[in-house]
């Protein structure tokens, strides 16, 4: 792997508890914490993702009013898990004055 070098500051206790982890799992101290901050990394890039798209999903319900009944989703979902073919909720319209 090529790349920067980059120092980290690491406290004499948390040093020690990586380099035991890391041969637990046959790994070098350096690739443990290769792979644990990549992992911080894709998790945070996917919780950005979905914020960003429920802020997306806000904003066009906010433009449209149209929304799904609770019980309807929930219907639909536990149907769905169930193994059936349900039929897709129904749109509602909300007025713009309750959005």
């Amino acid at each position: 792997m090529a790349g920067t070098t980059t120092s980290l500051k690491l406290p004499d206790a948390l040093k020690e508890k990586i380099a035991e982890l890391a041969h637990g799992v046959a790994q070098t101290p350096h690739g443990y914490m290769v792979e644990a901050i990549a992992e911080k990394v894709a998790r945070d890039e996917k919780r950005q993702a979905f914020l960003k798209a429920g802020e997306a999903s806000l904003a066009h319900f906010k433009r449209t009013g149209v929304a799904y009944t609770h019980t309807d989703v929930k219907r639909y979902l536990l149907d769905t898990v169930a193994g059936k073919k349900p039929r897709r909720p129904k749109p509602i319209k909300v007025p713009r004055g309750q959005r």
